[in-house]
């Protein structure tokens, strides 16, 4: 009698065997996503290889206080390692058209930079002579871009529409809907994130009932704890999304687990599926919980894989979390 002879499974195939399955419509979502960091928690970050996909695009969020010099630094870097770098440009903290101009200057010839976001920025009183992303596009200096991306709330922006509607930020859509007919370069929406599918559906149907076209780029936030959310939901002027994380709050068996928004991704790849012809095009993850715990959610609910995937190569500081950008933008 003969001994049965047993294969022996590979981590990586166990691993795969008990994995949950991941819908073709939420990968279908997921591909060509971006993602966010800032020049000090970049610098934490051993290798961007080890934890992102080759070629992800990838945005530089420029706070207040942070020196142009680290920015650039950073773009730098991500283009040596593979990544499209899409820094942002916040417009009230330029100075002059000199100072733009300069900057722009470097990101081309240092990091091969032709992405970018433009937007107002954090501020509520400008440094210089900008106040708005239009103001940007309107110098020109961003003509030979190759994509262009500019801010989108689903949710409405009460620093921007006082009265809590959103006359002002539609009507700065519709600018740049007019501005994407006179330029070489592509251009698409990236909003705010969101933590509720309804009110996003009923903004980029509303958007594409009144003649907007522009891809959207649905911003979403990564795994995180609760509280953190919250925290960074209050700051950013999220609304009623707001709502469903206090609702969570108080699900004692769903604060003790960190969120996720495997279910808010979900419900959107569904719709999207449903409707091919949605605004709706891909999604911008913002990681408040760390950068490597978005990379690894982001790759289990993909087919993307990183160039040497080995996650350990972050270190603890890595997980630092992420302060969010400013994605207010104004007529």
């Amino acid at each position: 009698m003969s001994l049965l002879k047993f294969q022996r499974r590979s981590d990586a195939q166990n691993a795969a065997r008990f994995a949950p399955q991941v819908p073709a419509s939420v990968k279908a979502l997921m591909e060509g996503y971006s993602i966010e960091v800032m020049p000090r928690t970049a610098a934490k970050i051993e290798s961007f290889a080890d934890i992102l996909p080759q070629g992800t695009r990838t945005y530089i969020a420029h706070i207040e206080g942070t020196e142009v010099d680290d920015m650039v630094a950073t773009a730098a870097r991500l283009r040596r390692e593979g990544f499209e770098p899409v820094p942002h440009f916040p417009a009230r903290l330029f100075k002059s058209h000199d100072e733009l101009s300069e900057t722009l200057r470097r990101y081309k010839g240092e990091a091969d930079v032709s992405q970018a976001l433009v937007l107002a920025g954090g501020p509520s009183t400008p440094v210089g002579d900008f106040d708005s992303s239009i103001q940007l596009l309107e110098t020109g200096l961003f003509g030979d871009f190759r994509q262009l991306f500019v801010a989108g709330h689903p949710e409405g922006n009460r620093d921007i529409d006082p009265d809590g509607g959103t006359r002002n930020v539609t009507e700065a859509l519709h600018w740049k809907q007019g501005f994407s007919e006179t330029t070489d370069a592509e251009v698409a929406i990236t909003t705010q994130f969101a933590f509720e599918a309804a009110p996003v559906i009923a903004w980029a149907e509303r958007l594409a009932d009144e003649g907007i076209t522009l891809p959207v780029h649905l911003g979403i936030a990564g795994p995180a704890k609760l509280q953190t959310l919250i925290r960074f939901a209050i700051a950013c002027g999220v609304g009623p999304s707001l709502d469903v994380l206090q609702k969570r709050a108080r699900d004692v068996t769903k604060l003790v687990r960190p969120y996720e928004p495997t279910e808010l991704v979900t419900e959107i790849a569904d719709y999207c599926a449903a409707n091919p012809d949605s605004l709706l095009k891909s999604l911008h993850i913002f990681p408040l919980g760390g950068i490597k715990t978005s990379a690894e959610w982001a790759i289990s609910h993909s087919d993307a894989t990183p160039k040497t995937p080995s996650l350990a190569a972050v270190s603890a500081e890595g997980q630092t979390t992420q302060t969010p950008p400013s994605n207010k933008d104004t007529t």
